[in-house]
């Protein structure tokens, strides 16, 4: 390596062993690194780090194009082979406290028969899950396993952000009628963008492992191949259930919207009645309140009585008339 160059300050740099375990890997290691090496070099890297950027486009012995790739700003989960090795690009939940899950996180990974490099701008625990395997001896044991059991921890935090987000539909449908309308809005609104920003990335992702599986290579054992087919079978009913969780807020929603639809016009049509019950005593006291001579009953000191009487008549009149035609 150029002495001008910076120290990549790699996150993580192991020689894995066959079983399950790993040693750490000095620079020496790392810079003379080939196909004759034995054990399998696992470098994680993070692209912030400018060495570590520099290291890898000029050092590391990845061609241009695929450099490229794994740098990319923003990328889309995606995976294709060239004759040098396999390149891998998922998206993982972001656990880290005080983030959204939704805010997902990518891992991009370049694996060859003996050496994976792993790149990532912000933290990962699938990755941080992989080096506790290491550490307590449970380990890949090639590019091909850890390729799977990154995969798999990925695809065990879907799993948990899919069951939260069930859960929460049904409390959603159990609670329903004792919230605010805010209230319900505000949770049924924070769901279907957290289910929708999740499904952006789990459908690519999905294709993504698909090919994986059917890429004629000789990284991935039958057996590995296997585990990355289960995978993506476990992320397509992960992408059904949260389609289902997608429809139940809609039906929840609209079935919301219909119960206060419905309340609105309970209290208008108690409205409406009391409005038409008092309309007989507005129409008589409307009349006789007219400052006009010749009202009856006006010098009659009996005249009050009778207007209170025409009052409760017609009241009891238009009462009698609505509960014959069933309006109460």
């Amino acid at each position: 390596m150029d002495s001008n160059h910076a120290i990549p300050d790699f996150l993580y740099k192991s020689i894995l062993d066959d079983k399950g375990g790993a040693r750490d890997a000095n620079p020496r290691d790392i810079a003379e690194w080939n196909t004759e090496s034995r054990g399998t070099l696992w470098i994680h890297i993070d692209i912030n780090d400018e060495a570590s950027r520099q290291w890898l486009a000029e050092s590391s012995g990845v061609d241009k194009p695929t450099v490229d790739s794994l740098l990319d700003f923003e990328t889309r989960p995606r995976s294709f082979s060239t004759p040098d090795g396999l390149m891998v690009v998922l998206r993982g939940l972001n656990t880290n406290p005080g983030e959204d899950p939704e805010d997902m996180v990518s891992i991009r990974v370049w694996l060859e028969r003996n050496r994976i490099i792993s790149l990532r701008r912000r933290k990962l625990l699938s990755v941080t899950d992989i080096r506790d395997a290491i550490a307590s001896g449970d380990g890949p044991e090639s590019s091909g396993a850890f390729l799977a059991m990154l995969v798999g921890r990925l695809a065990d935090r879907i799993g948990n952000f899919v069951d939260d987000i069930e859960n929460r539909v049904a409390t959603l449908e159990e609670n329903m009628l004792e919230m605010s309308q805010t209230e319900f809005r505000q949770l049924i609104a924070a769901l279907r963008r957290q289910i929708a920003s999740v499904r952006r990335f789990l459908t690519p992702q999905r294709e993504a492992l698909d090919r994986l599986y059917r890429i004629p290579t000789t990284l991935l054992s039958p057996i590995e191949a296997q585990e990355l087919r289960d995978e993506a079978d476990r992320i397509t009913r992960y992408i059904e259930d949260i389609d289902l969780a997608r429809e139940r807020t809609v039906v929840l929603r609209e079935e919301f919207l219909g119960q206060m639809a419905q309340e609105q016009n309970s209290r208008m049509y108690v409205l409406s009645i009391v409005t038409a019950v008092f309309l007989p005593m507005t129409f008589v006291t409307g009349l006789l309140g007219m400052n006009v001579g010749g009202l009856p009953g006006l010098e009659n000191p009996r005249g009050f009585l009778g207007a209170l009487g025409v009052m409760v008549t017609a009241t009891v009149v238009l009462v009698t008339i609505f509960k014959l035609k069933k309006w109460l």
